[in-house]
């Protein structure tokens, strides 16, 4: 790829100053623009070493309004980093609706530099560029502007540059040890960008090849990218609101006439139970494994992810209370999922559960979850029937992520039948201390009961996979759910902490 560029191409002084502030002008209106319609946009700008990529992004951010972007300059993962999944840290940095994320260098850095000086196994190579291609589908599939950059400069220019650099003291810093070692490498290094620039080359995320040897010439060649990336994305947004004006694409989901979903709910057996005495003992037994496992989870730093949804009042908050009476405060979160806030919102929905992915040893508990995405906001219409529907791929592609990076992942639903959910909202309202905790939404909710209970057999079927795995709790007696909840998590810790074990004895 890089093989076939011109790295001859130079623009003269007078042409540059000629079309610059015309092209300044017109980006400045885009911004402006892509704020007022709520379009995100992400500008990444990687290349070779010394090819300008700074005094391009300060070039480039010149006209625009500096309350409306943000520049991030990415280097080796720090600590609080590298306990985190890989996509976290670029996750929590993805700009609101209306804003700019600039990133000098960005999570390609595994790719190139990583890869040259630990050079991983070809495995570990392939699977990350499929988890930045699918991050990078999931963005523009939800409207974000991804606008890549490589700048290109030739190992006679780079060398000239870093002499450049080090013929002054204020400069010499610029130029450590690993960049010099990759000009002395340059045909590997080079070859090893070419690969990370063919296997992530998308549609829907193509790079952009800068000839850098000429400054000017790049300038120009990278502010007609973006302008003309973002009038294209202007011309869609403004089209796409035309066509809502006239549609309503949002609309609740009804059911089809005849459902293909197979029941999954209906199979589950809600008659299993436990006497009080039974349960008492089981749960001071597993209370007691779990305190254990917790502590040897963290002490061999790994993740550990519970998903928790189900029918209202069908007791996910009495097994979470459960699960962690007996772990370590400080090692656990609980995170209860409620309507998203503007800033929420502002996001992709995605964004508001990275934020709050448990870094190594830790756990992170999800009391609702993001599969909001293909139920309440599927059936109450919040969102778009293609939104819906693509989430069930975007949902089975995070959480391949977090396990890869190490996590445990299990999510629970809590399955109990209509007329014991009628039981327990009746009871909670008949008691002072706990109307609380029923609300007019659970009514209305309970109306769409055949809706949801449609929703949930699609949902369990499409993203119930070997790695995360649905589990379904006979929740009817609150006793032997939470005895079932706890027995799988503590199943799920052995099994995963005997796995290690054994790999470190091999």
């Amino acid at each position: 790829m890089l093989e076939q560029i011109d790295l001859t191409k130079k623009m003269t002084k007078e042409a540059y100053q000629e079309g610059i502030d015309s092209l300044k002008e017109r980006l400045a209106g885009l911004q402006r623009e892509c704020r007022s319609l709520g379009i995100p946009v992400i500008l990444v700008f990687e290349g070779l070493d010394a090819s300008g990529k700074g005094v391009q992004i300060n070039h480039l951010i010149h006209p625009l309004d500096p309350r409306g972007f943000q520049v991030f300059a990415i280097k080796e993962a720090n600590e609080e980093e590298r306990l985190h999944p890989f996509l976290w840290r670029f996750w929590t940095k993805i700009p609101e609706k209306g804003r700019i994320a600039i990133f000098d260098t960005s999570w390609y850095r595994r790719l190139s530099t990583e890869r040259f000086e630990k050079n991983f196994p070809e495995k570990e190579f392939l699977h990350t560029c499929e988890e930045i291609n699918s991050f990078e589908r999931t963005l523009t599939d939800d409207g974000n502007v991804l606008i890549k950059f490589f700048l290109y400069i030739s190992q006679k220019e780079q060398r000239k540059r870093f002499d450049k650099m080090l013929g002054s003291k204020e400069t010499a810093w610029k130029v450590s040890r690993q960049d010099e070692k990759r000009n002395r490498n340059y045909r590997r290094y080079k070859s090893i960008n070419e690969e990370m620039l063919e296997k992530t080359e998308t549609a829907c995320a193509p790079w952009v090849i800068v000839e850098a040897e000429n400054r000017r010439f790049a300038t120009v060649k990278i502010y007609t990218e973006v302008i003309r990336r973002l009038e294209e994305a202007v011309r869609t947004k403004k089209r796409e609101e035309e066509k809502n004006t006239k549609t309503d694409d949002g609309a609740p989901s009804v059911l089809p006439e005849c459902s293909l979903v197979s029941s999954v709910l209906s199979k589950v057996d809600l008659s299993l139970s436990y006497t009080e005495k039974e349960y008492k003992q089981k749960l001071k037994k597993l209370q007691s494994r779990i305190e254990l496992l917790h502590s040897e989870i963290y002490r061999r730093r790994i993740p550990v992810v519970l998903g928790f949804e189900g029918w209202d009042a069908a007791g996910k908050g009495g097994a979470i209370k459960r699960l962690t009476e007996p772990m370590d405060p400080r090692g656990y979160v609980v995170n209860p999922t409620a309507a998203p806030s503007d800033l929420e919102k502002s996001h992709h929905y995605l964004w508001r559960f990275w934020r709050n992915m448990p870094k190594a040893g830790h756990i992170a508990i999800f009391d609702r979850t993001w599969y909001g995405r293909v139920m309440v906001e599927r059936i109450e219409g919040f969102c778009t029937k293609e939104e819906w529907q693509r989430a069930y791929r975007e949902i089975n592609e995070m959480e391949e992520s977090l396990v890869h990076g190490g996590a445990i992942v299990l999510k629970f639903w809590l399955q109990i039948d209509k007329e014991e959910q009628k039981r327990r909202f009746d009871a909670r309202m008949e008691n002072p201390k706990k109307q609380w905790k029923i609300t007019e939404e659970d009514w209305r909710n309970r109306e769409k009961w055949d809706l949801y209970e449609e929703a949930v057999n699609e949902m369990i079927i499409r993203t119930s996979t070997s790695q995360a795995p649905w589990i379904i709790v006979e929740g009817n007696q609150k006793y032997y759910a939470r005895i079932k909840v706890l027995e799988t998590v503590a199943e799920a810790l052995e099994e995963r902490l005997k796995k290690e074990k054994k790999e470190s004895l091999c």
